[in-house]
């Protein structure tokens, strides 16, 4: 897939690159063997929400992998300002600052941690409609700390997601719900989990085994702060099945509604209305 030089903008060892510029070769560690940490920023309608906590939790992710977090967050904000001037003011964009591992060790599986290399790339990418997606239980599962780095956000862990999402899409449907090892609800596929039921509002306590994302955090708080009851707790496929709405949160799309899970049909609902202006509110600074 080429990608058009105006919707990409990479800024690489000192200098902005346009397009889908070429980074790794065949052999840096990162392009074999998986050891990428990134995350994901959102700009539209000329807001970045949450930018900084974002920026932070790519060091963060660094850090727990094993890799050398060298950008601070004052550089790559910075670095961000100065990428988002090559858009228009109100362009939809993913901000994905990264690092990875360029060189292994002596049989190649371990990476050295010196040879930590980094990019910043910003590109064009359309706001989800909240028109809603039908979901499916996945028959894939989320990790636990004892057998994936779930501690950062890991390239490496994007493949279950993606398996998980195709098998879903074989079947019709356009999302999935992941479970954890012992059979609980974790997240969708690519998004954390919201239900809705007489007033109040679930979504499954962070047990380590998906990324309790920056999203979630956002959207619990504005809820709570509005008077809204929010609880974490230990959920099940049955649970969202009897619940009356259905949504999710997610840096991608922010707060997107679910219309279906298998036969079980719902409309986007009040406490989902309520989640996404509060969300719009808080990132253009209206929040109360």
């Amino acid at each position: 897939m080429t990608v058009p030089d105006a919707d990409t903008w990479t800024f690489f060892e000192g200098a902005w690159h346009p397009g889908n510029v070429r980074m790794m070769g065949p052999r840096t560690h990162a392009a074999w063997l998986g050891s990428t940490v990134f995350d994901g920023a959102r700009a539209f309608e000329g807001v970045a929400p949450d930018l900084d906590l974002h920026l932070a939790r790519a060091n963060r992710s660094a850090e727990n992998f094993g890799l050398l977090p060298k950008v601070s967050v004052e550089a790559w904000r910075d670095l961000v300002r100065d990428g988002l001037a090559r858009f228009p003011h109100d362009a939809e964009l993913y901000i994905r600052p990264m690092y990875w591992a360029e060189t292994g060790f002596a049989g190649g599986v371990r990476f050295d941690p010196s040879s930590t290399n980094w990019c910043l790339s910003l590109y064009t990418a359309p706001m989800p409609l909240p028109t809603g997606v039908r979901a499916t239980l996945s028959p894939f599962r989320r990790p636990s700390i004892e057998v994936a780095p779930v501690d950062a956000k890991a390239g490496c862990l994007y493949p279950n997601g993606a398996r998980a999402l195709i098998e879903a899409l074989n079947r019709g449907f356009g999302n999935c719900l992941m479970r954890d090892g012992l059979g609980n609800i974790a997240e969708f596929a690519n998004a954390n989990a919201f239900l809705a039921r007489d007033g109040a509002v679930f979504t499954p306590v962070a047990n380590g085994t998906f990324l309790a994302g920056i999203t979630r955090a956002r959207v619990i708080a504005l809820l709570r702060g509005a008077g809204v009851p929010v609880i974490e707790q230990t959920l099940t496929y049955d649970d969202f099945l009897r619940a009356d709405e259905v949504f999710s949160a997610g840096n991608y799309a922010k707060v997107a509604p679910v219309t279906g899970l298998d036969d079980v049909r719902f409309e986007p609902g009040p406490m989902f209305r309520l989640a996404r202006q509060l969300y719009w509110d808080f990132a253009h600074g209206r929040a109360g």
